[in-house]
């Protein structure tokens, strides 16, 4: 099977496909930091780096293979944490429809596309149900599902919305198995080695032996990594920290130290939250904005830490600026999780005698 990457990003979609076995021929992406991470780590993939609205068309070249075409519009639009300019207005919200003109310009055999489980409330889920409807319109068959990261195998607990569509296939969603593996998040960021805040030496040896099979696979046989970068909190935010306690957020800061009541209105539960070491992350998303500290040092996760909780391998590089960094592995869909789809993808095709 041959592969179409859309809205791309850093390329966490298609890591996932490429696992499966899919040649990712060509991806559309105009974040030029997003763009670089995605040609850094694959660079055999034909990379457009423009606006999707100025691409009419992508040539894959021979068409001997079926086709999957993929991705998901910027999330942002669609995020429960974005109530704001969470409506039809946004016009991230209507992205989509590119989407929908490169899937009616190319008629892939397959569809897959991805977005944040707010999608389905936003405006009473018309987004989710147009999108599915147009797809029905132009011939293809559609299965839908709400599936979490945490159940596949991924150190955090992300849902995310997912539809696959085929046109010779009865398309379907994986399941969990009930025997698979659920990593903590000490099993995935254990070995990593200690860090200050506003740390700023990109490549460091590990810090001990891996802590689980996860840490093992994610390492890959290397003896040290990339993305060890803490974004600089100041002195007076980083004070607090030692008040929170594993699974604690703001609440727990003692009341003088707090921000003005003024300012309350901006805080979550997510805010200040210390991750517990073990259970599953909660979802990274904007770990910067939302402070998520580490759970045994007073500071922010690592780029590197962060993509271990996203599932992304140690010779995964990411490019630009530390917060290009940050924001390329947290709008990522985990790459174990998009394997799980793709897998399942390809077995269905497999049955129906397309590969």
């Amino acid at each position: 099977m041959i592969g179409i990457d859309l809205f791309a990003g850093g390329g966490g979609l298609t890591l996932g496909a490429k696992l499966s076995g899919i040649h990712v021929r060509a991806a559309v992406e105009n974040h030029p930091s997003a763009c670089l991470t995605y040609q850094t780590n694959h660079p055999d993939t034909v990379m457009l780096a423009f606006d999707i609205a100025k691409v009419e068309t992508i040539d894959v070249g021979k068409r001997d293979q079926p086709l999957v075409l993929f991705g998901g519009p910027p999330c942002q639009g669609f995020s429960t944490s974005n109530q704001r300019t969470r409506h039809a207005e946004n016009p991230k919200n209507w992205l989509f429809k590119e989407y929908l003109r490169m899937v009616r310009t190319l008629r892939p055999e397959w569809v897959v596309f991805e977005n944040v489980a707010g999608i389905l409330q936003t405006d009473g889920g018309m987004f989710a149900e147009s999108f599915r409807q147009q797809l029905k319109d132009m011939g293809y068959k559609v299965a839908f599902e709400v599936l979490n990261a945490a159940n596949f195998g991924c150190p955090q607990r992300r849902s995310r919305y997912i539809v696959v569509a085929a046109l010779n296939a009865e398309p379907e969603l994986p399941k969990a198995s009930a025997d698979a593996a659920r990593p903590t998040l000490w099993d995935a960021i254990g070995d990593l080695p200690e860090l200050s805040n506003g740390a700023m030496e990109d490549v460091l040896e590990y810090g001990n032996d891996a802590q689980s099979d996860y840490a093992k696979a994610m390492r890959c046989g290397l003896a040290k990594c990339s993305g060890h970068l803490v974004s600089r909190n100041a002195d007076s935010i980083v004070a607090r920290y030692p008040y929170i306690p594993q699974g604690g957020n703001w609440r727990d800061v003692p009341g003088m130290m707090r921000d003005p009541i003024t300012d309350r209105r901006r805080y979550h539960s997510g805010i200040y939250r210390r991750l517990m070491k073990d259970a599953p992350s909660v979802v990274i998303g904007n770990f910067r904005k939302n402070m998520l500290i580490h759970p045994t040092q007073d500071r922010g996760l690592s780029v590197r830490e962060a993509a271990r909780l996203q599932s992304f391998p140690d010779h995964y590089q990411f490019c630009g600026s530390i917060g290009f960094q940050q924001q390329q592995v947290g709008n990522a869909v985990p790459p174990i999780l998009a394997k799980a789809v793709f897998d399942n993808v390809m077995a269905i095709a497999s049955q129906a005698g397309e590969n």
